[in-house]
């Protein structure tokens, strides 16, 4: 089973839906059939690093409200953070670009480390304070989960990746995801948003039990015909 998730490293539901999704995973009997794939999708591609600019301020002007606005806002979302465990330190986080995270996603896929790298740069924006619009922050970040440094930097560098990255925005489109958390299982069921576990949990095991093989009753052993020709 595949589930392709469409989701931004500064989307703070996303994290939340990884979390929840992550849980109804841990419940679901064959997990280790199940491939997960990160796609890129940026909720603001014109987001830059502003100094001195803070998220509650960011948010505010992003809504047409206030620093006041965004930060009660923040802290709402905070709370909804702490009913899966997570920790969100709106105070600390470092406004940025999130393309070049993006690509870094893409080079971790290349080495079976996406889902590493996509939970290591979410505590670091969410949890650390950390720049993830930064290429020496990314690639020390890439080395803690096992990536070599330096090919980071030159990915980064030569933004190797950002044709993946601009296919993941044109299949987003296309698949009609307006908003992230974006999930879609096998390419047919979608669900968006950061849903309960129990809802992923349900979309699972309807789709395993679309897609698994038939349970044999029967040991081939009698009224058979093998591909090899051998019938008994």
């Amino acid at each position: 089973m595949k589930v392709e998730i469409w989701s931004d490293v500064v989307c703070p539901f996303c994290y939340i839906g990884k979390r929840k999704f992550e849980k109804a995973l841990e419940q679901f009997g064959p997990k280790d059939k199940v491939e997960v794939v990160w796609r890129s999708f940026q909720l603001d591609p014109e987001m830059k690093h502003v100094p001195g600019m803070s998220v509650h301020e960011y948010l505010g002007k992003r809504k047409g409200g206030t620093t006041a606005d965004g930060k009660r806002m923040n802290d709402q979302m905070a709370e909804m953070a702490k009913e899966v465990g997570l920790t969100y330190d709106f105070d600390n986080a470092v406004i940025n670009n999130t393309l070049l995270a993006h690509q870094l996603l893409h080079l971790a896929k290349t080495h079976q480390k996406q889902d590493q790298m996509k939970e290591r740069l979410f505590a670091a924006y969410y949890t650390q304070g950390q720049n993830i619009g930064d290429i020496d922050t990314l690639v020390r970040l890439g080395e803690e989960i096992g990536l070599d440094g330096p090919e980071i930097k030159e990915a980064l560098t030569k933004q190797t990746y950002l044709q993946e990255v601009q296919e993941d925005f044109i299949r987003a489109q296309q698949v009609g995801v307006r908003g992230v958390p974006f999930y879609v299982f096998n390419n047919k069921y979608a669900v968006s948003g950061a849903q309960p576990t129990e809802l992923f949990k349900e979309v699972l095991d309807k789709v395993w039990e679309e897609e698994k093989p038939p349970t044999v009753l029967g040991e081939v052993t009698g009224g058979t015909c093998t591909p090899d020709g051998v019938c008994d």
